[in-house]
């Protein structure tokens, strides 16, 4: 797993790849990427593409000078956190924590 930030000089943009090992999908043949900037719509989550080796990966921009929660969401039913996350917080949800990327 892992984000890869690239801001952007010409705007207050960051681009920011999300990747997901073969090993960490779990065998899943879709992953979908859900968090605030995408209202967690799950209707309409941001799909990952799978790469030759297993991988899946997206990049997205993202407003610079924010901070996001986000999720991976496997074949449209088990949720998974990014280790590389830059922090953790509470989801609300009891125990649950969701993933943190800070720009």
């Amino acid at each position: 797993m892992g984000l890869k930030k690239q801001y952007l000089k010409s705007k207050p943009v960051c681009k920011v790849t999300f990747s997901m090992d073969k090993d960490a999908v779990l065998g899943a043949e879709k992953v979908d990427l859900l968090g605030e900037f995408n209202n967690w719509n799950t209707a309409e989550p941001i799909a990952m593409k799978k790469l030759k080796n297993g991988s899946f990966k997206v990049t997205i921009d993202l407003p610079a000078g924010n901070e996001f929660q986000f999720k991976y969401l496997l074949d449209g039913e088990k949720w998974v956190n990014d280790d590389s996350a830059d922090k953790y917080v509470n989801s609300g949800l009891g125990a649950e924590e969701n993933s943190v990327v800070l720009l």
